[in-house]
């Protein structure tokens, strides 16, 4: 495979020391351009989507695992270059990077299809540096192809907001023609809302913003506010990062309901009560990464559904504004970083 030309040096934004964001701990740089190993492509990225774990690793709520990281794991970009190896995919091809950026292949949860809880997996934009950046590289066994029509903007969040509600909602164990509460109403949200409609669930959004409820209606939600579902649920999605909405979304379940967290971080939680919120066969569900069998069905669903994708646009010039923003809850949807 021929490569094309490209510069010695990329613009990426790096980590420098977690802090709050407030505090400016982003820095955009120079550094030499990688050049791609086994199995591996180099991309110019075109779109990156802006996650609320982005903002996690900036603050420091996950600790680094590798110095002066580069966030963003939702990545549309193109193949400029591929290592040995590299079977299927050619110089110009659109590809997506998501945040499972690599597993062992061979421990006992990788062969039972559980790759998401291998031991060693890494990470884009926590193990490996992510897509707030010119050019990066990716496994292209961990690489996904792009549904076609899709603009790069609309795309990059389907690659984790998108999978990652997927999966959660997988994991809320949703019965047919169920009613679903979901708590918290952004980037991940937004999108997994649109699924459980469209797969026959009542969706009730739980959500301070008022615009998020507005959202909220608009996308088909039975109903949306600050307050109390209007009926018991069947299942429940947290996707806001607050340990204090458990007990909150324990109390709106009926009997057998399904409560799955989805974040990667969470604060602390209350203590529970267990006649009031567990006993009556409760069920309290973690949600840790993804598979790539996740990815690949989700992006295959959302092709046939095609989700309205509320997207704020950025030039990658303004990556660090656009997680102060996330952080003031002035997103309403997904911010998304345009490159080009």
């Amino acid at each position: 495979m021929t490569t094309r030309p490209r510069s010695a040096t990329t613009s990426a934004w790096v980590v420098e020391r977690p802090a709050p964001i407030a505090s400016g701990p982003l820095r955009l740089v120079r550094r030499t351009t990688p050049e791609p190993g086994l199995h591996e492509l180099l991309l110019t990225v075109r779109a990156c989507g802006v996650c609320r774990t982005d903002l996690h690793l900036a603050e420091g709520d996950l600790a680094p695992r590798t110095p002066r990281c580069t966030p963003g794991h939702e990545v549309v970009g193109e193949v400029l270059a591929a290592g040995p190896d590299v079977e299927g995919l050619r110089i110009g091809d659109r590809v997506g990077a998501a945040w499972l950026a690599r597993t062992c292949g061979h421990c006992r949860h990788c062969r039972t299809a559980r790759e998401n809880l291998c031991r060693d997996s890494r990470y884009t934009g926590w193990d490996i540096h992510g897509g707030f950046a010119e050019h990066m590289l990716v496994d292209a066994r961990f690489a996904y192809r792009l549904p076609e029509g899709w603009d790069d903007e609309d795309a990059a969040p389907l690659l984790c907001a998108g999978i990652i509600g997927y999966r959660a909602l997988q994991r809320a164990d949703v019965p047919p023609g169920g009613r679903l509460g979901i708590y918290g109403f952004g980037a991940s949200a937004h999108l997994t809302a649109q699924l459980a409609i469209a797969r026959g669930a009542e969706v009730h959004v739980v959500t301070r913003s008022s615009q998020a409820q507005r959202l909220a209606l608009e996308l088909g939600a039975a109903s949306a506010s600050a307050g109390v579902p209007p009926q018991p649920l069947d299942s429940a999605i947290l996707f806001a990062p607050a340990g204090s909405l458990v007990p909150a979304a324990l109390d709106a379940l009926d009997r057998g309901g399904t409560l799955a967290i989805a974040g990667i971080h969470l604060s602390a939680i209350p203590p529970l009560d267990y006649d009031r919120h567990l006993f009556q066969e409760r069920t309290v569900r973690s949600v840790t990464a993804n598979t790539r069998e996740d990815g690949r069905a989700y992006l295959a669903e959302a092709a046939r559904l095609r989700p309205a994708v509320r997207v704020l646009r950025y030039g990658m010039q303004r990556a660090d504004q656009a997680l102060t923003d996330l952080a003031g809850g002035r997103i309403n949807g997904v911010a998304v970083l345009i490159m080009q």
